[in-house]
This record gives structure tokens, sequence and C-alpha cells, in this order.
């Protein structure tokens, strides 16, 4: 059974399991052997998962298709996948939850295509199809909860992404990112006790807590909803910011509507706007939006990498906060 203790230590260790991924990196680099699965540039990258493994593709195939790599994230539970070959490299995502899905997905690609699989151990069962195994380095995680699995995944996927050409502009070393994040999560930790109940107090309402995010955020978002659900099992979803005032602006009518606005959208003021106007309340995160109840921000939030890292922690500290208040 998971506890609200268990999840209060995976978000102590957050910002250690980055540093300890990035030492690694320096030394074990787990896509040496990249080069001799493919000839040349992937023909197009598969990106399986299932949960927040398929979040976590999700983020990696917008940052591999605005390279302009052809990259599908897909769910394991599809019954139709997108065709294998010799220059199709399929990566798995294999967090713990959705075992026999992503199995039975990477069955159909096995012996056609190069496999990668991100998992906590070469003895997970998804391994036995993989090429190359990545180690997550998460550790003893609660894995209900995954929230140090998950992180390590995005972190795994950004330096994939960068060895397959996609790195963010500027950075030689994506390691470099994984540092940044890791000092911008000790940041919002050490400062936890001050913005957390502020912010606790601004999102609880009676209808749930809405997660909205820019597309290339929301990954980050859908996450969070994920954690909340899990953890102090409280309703909440994520919406892309765009999409909101075409979706669920009309739920904002309805009920006494809390959102967290992870800022970086050309909509945002839009969302800000509509939001007010129904008399709905909101925090933002990563930057000032007119009519915010709230902002929070973070050194390296300028960093969309860094921000693909460091975001869930601000919904984790509130599921944290929330359980430790429904226990009490």
């Amino acid at each position: 059974m998971v506890t609200v203790d268990q999840l209060a230590t995976d978000l102590s260790a957050k910002a250690a399991a980055l540093h300890r991924l990035a030492d690694h990196l320096a030394r074990n680099d787990p896509y040496t052997a990249l080069p001799s699965l493919l000839d040349d540039e992937p023909a197009a990258v598969v990106l399986l998962g299932v949960g927040a493994g398929y979040y976590a593709c999700q983020a990696a195939g917008m940052r591999l298709r605005r390279a302009g790599l052809g990259a599908f994230a897909e769910s394991a539970t599809r019954a139709q996948l997108p065709p294998g070959g010799p220059d199709t490299l399929v990566v798995a995502v294999a967090l713990g939850s959705g075992r026999r899905e992503l199995c039975e997905s990477l069955e159909h690609y096995a012996g056609s295509s190069p496999v990668i699989v991100l998992a906590e151990s070469p003895e997970a069962p998804e391994a036995r199809y993989a090429d190359i195994v990545a180690p997550l380095m998460a550790g003893d995680t609660a894995r209900e909860l995954e929230v140090l699995a998950y992180q390590q995944a995005v972190a795994l996927l950004l330096v994939l992404a960068a060895r397959l050409g996609a790195s963010t502009p500027g950075v030689a070393d994506p390691a470099a990112t994984l540092r940044r994040a890791a000092n911008s999560i000790t940041d919002l930790w050490e400062r936890s006790p001050h913005w957390v109940p502020a912010l606790a107090q601004t999102l609880h309402g009676p209808a749930g807590t809405a997660l909205v995010a820019p597309a290339e955020l929301l990954p980050a978002a859908q996450f969070g909803a994920l954690t909340l659900r899990r953890g102090p099992v409280l309703v909440a979803h994520a919406c892309e910011t765009g999409e909101w005032s075409h979706v669920d602006r009309y739920l904002a009518a309805l009920q006494d509507y809390r959102a967290l606005l992870f800022t970086g959208s050309r909509f945002d003021e839009r969302f800000a706007a509509h939001l007010t106007a129904l008399r709905g309340v909101f925090a933002a995160v990563g930057g000032d939006v007119p009519g915010a109840a709230m902002s929070l921000r973070y050194p390296g939030e300028q960093d969309p990498d860094v921000r693909l890292l460091v975001d869930p922690l601000v919904s984790e500290l509130l599921a944290l906060h929330w359980w430790r208040e429904r226990d009490a």
C-alpha cells in the first residue's frame, strides 16, 4: 500500500536522482551502441508507453518532431501500431504499470526494428526485447506513484533526443540540463513551506483542480493530474491552454473552477480573461499572467526542457500537502 510518507521520501530524492543520473551519463552513455543499430538517421522513431510512460513519450515525441524527425508517441494499449523495420527505432518506457501491454507491443517489433527500453533494471520483463537498456536509476521507489521513475524517464528521453540531433539550441551537453533542473527542484523544495500552503488554499475547491499547459508542457500537467488522482485521490485533469477556450471553458461556466496554469502559451492571456469573466480562479507557474491569484517562479523556468522535468513537482507537492491534510 502506498503511503503519504513514501511520496514525501520520493519527492525529497528527486534532485539527487537527477544529479546521480547526470554523473552516470558522464561515465556511461547508455546510447553508445546506437550508431551500430542504425546506419543513418532513423526514418521513424516509435515511442511506446502506458500511463505515465506514455506521457513521457509524448514529451520526447514533440522534441524530436521539432527537430524534423518522424516521431510517434503511441500508447502500448493501441490495437494498431505503426509498422516497424530496420530504419524504425522503437523506444519503450517501462515504469512498472502496463507491463503486459508494453511487452505485447514490443512483440510486434521484435526482430524487425532496433529497440531501446528504458527500465529500472536489465532484468525487467520488457528488457528481453531490447538491443539497448537505459537504466532509469530511480531506485526502490513507490511504483504506484512513479514520481521518480517518470522524472528519470523524461531525462533519459531528452538525452536520447540530443543523441538523435534534437537537442535544445545552445546546449552542448544534455546532462547540464539535468543539473539545472535538479537545482530548480532544490529551490522549489526548500521554499515549499512558504508557497505550498498558499497555493493549496488558492486551488482548493469542490470541483477539483484543472492543470492547464501549452502543448510542449502538457505531459508534465498530465502526470501532475495523475499524481493528484493516485495519491490523495482527488479530482484532477489536464487541458492544453489553447484548447481550453474550446473545451474546459464550458466546465468553468458550471462549477467553481480552480486551475493551475503552466505558462508559456501564446494563449495564456486569453485563458486568463475567459476564466476571470467566468469567476474562476487560477495560479500561474513559470511566469506572470494578469488575473492570477498567485504566481510561482523558479530559476531555470525559461528552459523548456528544465520545465518538463521541474513542473511536475508543483503538482506533486500539492498532492503531498492535500494528502497530509486529508489524513490529519
